[in-house]
């Protein structure tokens, strides 16, 4: 960042996630100052200290839960004293279909929070950004999301729905000079992976921070990430009906 720009402020929102930590690092080291929000307040407190310590920016936390629109209002009333206002949004909860599909309460609830949630946090810090010329969103959305598959079809839906919010809420702040970076990043290390077999080598949540980091700053529209997903999402769209109906992945 610029020496004569204002200090740049991140509101972090699901921070103590694999890839909002690493993300917050990457900002702190920056210079940003920081709002971290999640619901493990003791968690979010030790994070706050080690990127103070680490890195000698601000770091103030909030609490968040998905479950209590009353902590969405909060977010925004946190944001508004921040001279340049920027948001990730960074919280999901994952299931396969083994999960769901014996208790439809439980792909209700997934909706919920991946989709209805961050539907009210965004429309509750839309406001505070739209004000902001300059402002950045950056949402992290997944490559479950280009079609769904018989694994995690919710999951995919829900993720569905938040590109489709992403791709309107970028139109509609366009005119404010507000950039809508939607990050699509396929299967990386994080607890949401860390029991699942056949996957192979997978990605750190810092490289998938760093190519959020970038994108956001170059604000792009939509990055997958790694890249090459890009690719092997195209051809999974390609993929004719008949064949992919045969597929269980």
């Amino acid at each position: 960042m610029s020496a004569s720009a204002p200090t740049q402020t991140w509101l972090i929102v699901g921070a103590t996630s694999a890839l909002a930590r690493a993300f917050a690092d990457r900002a702190a080291k920056e210079g940003c100052s920081l709002i971290l929000a999640a619901r493990d307040m003791d968690a979010t407190r030790v994070l706050a200290d080690e990127l103070r310590g680490r890195h000698g920016v601000a770091v103030s936390t909030i609490f968040f839960e998905a479950a209590d629109r009353a902590s969405h209002a909060a977010l925004a009333t946190s944001l508004k004293e921040a001279e340049a206002p920027n948001v990730l949004l960074a919280f999901a909860i994952m299931l396969e279909r083994q999960t769901f599909e014996p208790d439809p309460a439980v792909a209700a609830s997934l909706l919920d929070v991946n989709l209805a949630a961050s539907a009210s946090v965004l429309m509750h810090l839309l406001p505070v950004v739209e004000a902001r010329p300059g402002a950045r969103v950056a949402i992290v959305g997944s490559v479950a999301g280009d079609r769904g598959r018989p694994r995690n079809y919710v999951y995919g839906a829900s993720k569905a729905g938040l590109h489709a919010i992403a791709s309107g809420l970028r139109a509609r702040l366009h005119k404010a000079g507000v950039s809508v970076t939607l990050v699509k990043p396929g299967p990386f290390r994080s607890p949401m992976t860390g029991d699942r077999k056949g996957l192979g080598p997978l990605p750190s949540p810092e490289s998938i921070a760093a190519t959020t980091w970038k994108a956001a700053m170059a604000r792009r529209a939509t990055v997958y990430a790694p890249w090459h997903w890009r690719w092997i999402m195209l051809v999974v769209r390609l993929l004719p009906e008949p064949l992919f109906k045969r597929l269980d992945f």
